[in-house]
């Protein structure tokens, strides 16, 4: 079985909140518990993340959507391409989280062991 992580990200690129789940599940299925109680004035995602229901989950948080149209979208919503130039900041919190060789090769398990050195991991980004 594989694991799959989904994060949010701050504008400095420091992980705030994570999930995870099997492989298999879709992002955009994790969007909204990932969002819940955040604020904030854009949230930058990739494609995988594209959904109506997502972009109003959004413009109820007062918040921008900064997300690429899928290409199966049949009308492209266009997106702000200068603000979405910074979601390389959530690829760059991964590749921190990826030093960390216990994440990189995922020795654990068990999702639980996996998720708590994940939590460890994300703590110790924030204070370096």
């Amino acid at each position: 079985m594989t694991t799959k992580i989904h994060m949010l990200a701050d504008a400095l690129g420091r992980p705030l909140c994570l999930v995870v789940t099997a492989g298999q599940v879709g992002d955009v299925t994790q969007a909204k518990a990932l969002l819940h109680g955040q604020s904030g004035s854009a949230v930058l995602a990739d494609k995988a993340y594209d959904s109506n229901a997502l972009r109003e989950t959004i413009a109820a948080m007062k918040a921008e959507a900064v997300i690429p149209s899928n290409r199966t979208r049949k009308i492209i919503i266009p997106h702000d391409a200068e603000a979405y130039r910074h979601r390389n900041r959530i690829e760059r919190c991964f590749n921190r989280l990826k030093h960390f060789r216990r994440f990189a090769t995922r020795y654990d398990r068990r999702a639980i062991h996996f998720k708590g050195f994940t939590y460890l991991a994300a703590a110790m980004i924030w204070m370096a």
